[in-house]
């Protein structure tokens, strides 16, 4: 059998190759790439997030909040109340509460914070029974109710004359009031505070209980908050609630922006930086190949280093660094001298040799522990007895080694 000739392989012209080569993609490039694009994408995600917090106004309705069904709002209240029979209307708007106010209507609402006090008054004119579910300083300030009280532990029942409170039972209160003159106090302490104020005054009749825990959908079934919850609200046929929020507020901020401090040429000045930058980033960052590993050219010996060190330390005229130093050197010689570890402290190193020489150890302790010398003078001094002690030791250690 004859077996066919093979072809001889054809070796690439350097044509070919360079060709070949251009047409095969940079190691390392399309890696660059994409991180380049990760990077961008995140900076845009992280400028997208940011304006959405600072556009987005913070949601501050969620405490007793009659629509929300979080463990803090009080939607399970509002329900209840409208099972027995009470239309609830919610609102946000303090001119569309207002307006909604009727003979037979209950005005509920906590702290209005947002509100100034002539905006808290005019509204609460308009209501003939006001009920403020949550309670502050300046809330009973303004409606002339009483002043805080210290709380006391333990359940409190009505305690009072108000027929709508017969029922209700004990209430664990959040917090407790001193009643004013002319303000009657509810749900009673032994001390005489406080946990609901009732205030009637030109026909109009206003309530103040803290119920931001005890009228919340998480607790309104304990005790008799639930009870309490509907003595308050179904008293009428109507309910306004109404809700304080940033968009309704009267309270007009003179804070001026950062933007309206500066000059109008700052902000297209940032931006050009940072195009700039961002030019200049892919400008240099492109050029950036793939590491390449490369020998040193030469050994750096011990002894120029030892060398180096000392011009340095000498130029610096640091005398106690260099005292340092020549200490530390001579201990470490002593101790291999002496046959302790290399850990050895100056104190072994220290005993030893005064074993070995005769010598008093205080007088050793302030040679290799002592104070670091000041001037020139007291370095030559302090290196000088170092050495003599080196060779004393070195005189001792042979002498034993030739004994018989």
């Amino acid at each position: 059998m004859t077996l066919a000739p093979t072809a001889p392989a054809q070796t690439p012209t350097a044509e070919e190759a360079r060709a070949s080569t251009a047409a095969r993609p940079a190691p390392g490039r399309t890696g660059r790439i994409v991180g380049w694009l990760l990077v961008i994408v995140l900076l845009v995600g992280i400028a997208l997030l940011s304006m959405r917090f600072i556009v987005t106004s913070p949601d501050l309705g969620g405490t007793l909040n009659p629509q929300s069904p979080s463990p803090s709002g009080a939607k399970a209240l509002a329900e209840l109340v409208r099972d027995r029979g009470v239309d609830v209307e919610v609102t946000d708007s303090r001119a569309a509460a207002a307006s909604a106010l009727r003979p037979d209507t209950t005005l509920v609402l906590t702290d209005p914070y947002t509100l100034t006090d002539k905006a808290v008054n005019t509204l609460l004119e308009r209501a003939d029974r006001v009920v403020l579910l949550t309670s502050s300083a300046r809330m009973l300030r303004l409606l002339d109710l009483g002043e805080d009280a210290p709380l006391e532990a333990g359940s409190v029942d009505a305690q009072c004359d108000l027929p709508e409170f017969a029922d209700v039972g004990d209430i664990r209160a959040e917090r407790m009031f001193t009643p004013s003159a002319d303000a009657d106090g509810c749900f009673r302490a032994e001390s005489g505070a406080a946990a609901v104020l009732r205030s009637t005054e030109g026909g109009r009749t206003v309530t103040l209980v803290e119920g931001a825990r005890l009228f919340s959908n998480d607790a309104l079934a304990e005790d008799g908050n639930a009870a309490l919850g509907l003595a308050l609200l179904a008293q009428t046929e109507r309910v306004v609630w109404y809700q304080p929020s940033l968009s309704d507020s009267d309270i007009s901020s003179d804070q001026k922006s950062l933007g309206s401090l500066t000059p109008e040429w700052v902000t297209p000045a940032i931006l050009m930086l940072l195009v700039a930058g961002l030019a200049a980033i892919w400008w240099r960052g492109r050029r950036f190949g793939p590491l390449v590993a490369e020998s040193l050219p030469v050994t750096v010996r011990a002894s120029e280093t030892m060398q180096g060190r000392a011009r340095l330390t000498a130029k610096a005229a640091d005398a106690g660094h260099a005292g340092d130093s020549i200490r530390t050197g001579t201990v470490i010689r002593l101790s291999a001298r002496l046959a302790l570890g290399p850990r050895a402290s100056i104190k072994e190193v220290a005993d030893a040799a005064s074993d070995r020489l005769g010598v008093p150890r205080t007088s050793l302790y302030d040679l290799l522990g002592g104070p670091a010398p000041q001037n020139d003078h007291e370095l030559i001094d302090l290196a000088r007895r170092l050495a003599e002690l080196e060779a004393a030791v070195e005189n001792t250690v042979h002498i034993e080694r030739n004994r018989p």
